[in-house]
């Protein structure tokens, strides 16, 4: 699949896919990696693009109503992202274990509840719009024009939903270049279409709504042809579309917990930004630019969190436990070092990077201040991403679960409460994601290295 320098991934007959149970673990990790983290990264070039053109064309106020629904967005999709990695470490497992039956029905299942779950979280998101804006005390200036993205986003959600759980199967199996190759053509699709809607038909934050959820539904498309048309062992088939009962038990055990861990987290920072709505559109915008960077120093880590939970699901289905245990070292140490050169870079360059997204001196100020605070703590990310990753990878998410919610939801608003009553600063308030990670790190890997988790291992695998 992945033509490296050396060893090369073994793979299943002349499939895309790759079996991580031999070979080089680094190589392993980085020829999974690298295309997920591409592939993340335009997924990524979605919002920041609407961003760009919004806040570039637009103005100061529709770029700080694009950002603003950032959280509400990432609230509802999370969840059903977590449902997808609970899928994907099932899938891994049963192709780790060569167990091509039960995979077959592992991906009717999986897609059958993802049809279903973009009907649901399409008519939730078009009707809590306006509660969800009021919840978050969205200024009045800003309030038509998130309403309308909202509206417009939601509606054509489930484009993404069925784009993500498909390409979620193929990572399962180890095929991360193919999903990528969908990703850059819909982003480009994404780009070209902003402009067109913004620049020459003047749609406004419309115009961005819609080029998205376009863009979105051919990515979808794409997917589901692939997935129908394959001949390999994770062909999905529409006449075998069913919910089998106990497979859809065993990826909630590991996606319900991950899919409200991911949920509760993107929620609890809408309350961060209802914080930051109360110093005015300025620093609303300047939050947006730097969380909207935040998330590209996020990529590798994520990438790396994804490539551990394969690579130890696929490893655990083989039953090689000190295989799992090496994979996830190399992953967090890789991880450190891409996210300390990348947190080096965004610091030095923080004022040009804000200016990207808008030129007004109080938005550069207040977005410089968030980026400079936060990006050398993203090394506590790393270990977040990865040892929740490999804990999921071997079917245990309810540990990161309990771990990620007590630190970045109970912890950060505890913080958030206490220290903005000692001091109401748009600093204090923005070092409240720090000292989330720092606090999630620390029982992670006390966690990890402590509770004996090997001995815990899931007896699904030996039906």
């Amino acid at each position: 699949m992945h033509h490296l320098h050396g060893t090369i991934p073994h793979t299943h007959s002349n499939s895309k896919a790759m079996d991580m149970t031999s070979g080089s673990i680094s190589r392993l990790l980085l020829a999974f990696a690298l295309p997920l983290l591409l592939g993340n990264l335009f997924q990524q070039l979605y919002n920041t693009v609407d961003s760009l053109v919004v806040g570039n064309f637009v103005g100061t106020e529709a770029l700080a109503a694009v950002g603003s629904t950032t959280s509400i967005i990432n609230t509802m999709v999370s969840f059903f992202n977590g449902v997808s990695i609970g899928a994907g470490v099932i899938i891994s497992q049963y192709y780790g274990a060569h167990d091509h039956d039960r995979l077959h029905l592992s991906i009717e299942t999986t897609m059958a509840i993802t049809f279903a779950g973009s009907l649901a979280l399409t008519a939730v998101g078009v009707l809590m719009v306006p509660a969800m804006l009021r919840f978050m005390s969205t200024p009045d200036d800003v309030m038509e024009s998130a309403s309308v993205y909202l509206r417009i986003y939601f509606s054509g959600v489930s484009g993404l939903l069925v784009y993500n759980m498909g390409s979620g199967i193929l990572r399962a199996v180890g095929d991360t270049k193919r999903p990528l190759m969908f990703l850059c053509f819909s982003s480009f699709l994404n780009i070209g279409l902003d402009l067109l809607f913004v620049i020459i038909f003047h749609l406004g934050i419309a115009g961005v709504g819609y080029a998205t959820i376009i863009a979105q539904f051919l990515s979808a498309a794409l997917i589901l042809l692939l997935l129908t048309k394959s001949t390999d062992v994770y062909r999905f088939s529409w006449k075998d579309l069913c919910v089998k009962k106990d497979i859809l038990k065993q990826i909630l055990i590991v996606g319900l917990p991950t899919g409200l861990q991911q949920a509760l987290t993107s929620f609890s920072n809408v309350f961060v930004q209802s914080y930051i709505n109360s110093f005015g559109s300025g620093c609303m915008a300047g939050w947006s630019c730097y969380t909207k960077i935040d998330q590209f120093i996020m990529l590798p880590l994520r990438s790396m969190g994804q490539a551990s939970t394969t690579f130890v699901s696929q490893n655990i289905g083989a039953r090689d436990i000190p295989r799992s245990k090496k994979g996830t070292a190399t992953a967090l140490v890789m991880a450190l070092i891409i996210t300390f050169v990348s947190a080096a870079l965004l610091w030095l360059f923080a004022p040009w990077m804000v200016r990207l997204f808008n030129k007004e001196s109080e938005v550069v100020r207040y977005g410089v201040l968030f980026l400079r605070m936060c990006v050398f703590f993203m090394l506590f990310s790393c270990v977040n991403q990865v040892l929740a990753g490999a804990l999921r990878g071997i079917g245990n998410a309810k540990v990161p679960m309990i771990i990620m919610l007590s630190s970045f939801v109970v912890f950060r608003q505890i913080y958030l409460l206490i220290a903005t009553r000692i001091s109401n600063t748009a600093a204090v308030v923005g070092f409240g994601y720090p000292a989330g990670w720092i606090v999630s790190a620390a029982l992670m890997t006390a966690y990890y290295l402590f509770s004996g988790w090997e001995k815990k291992l899931p007896s699904s695998l030996d039906q």
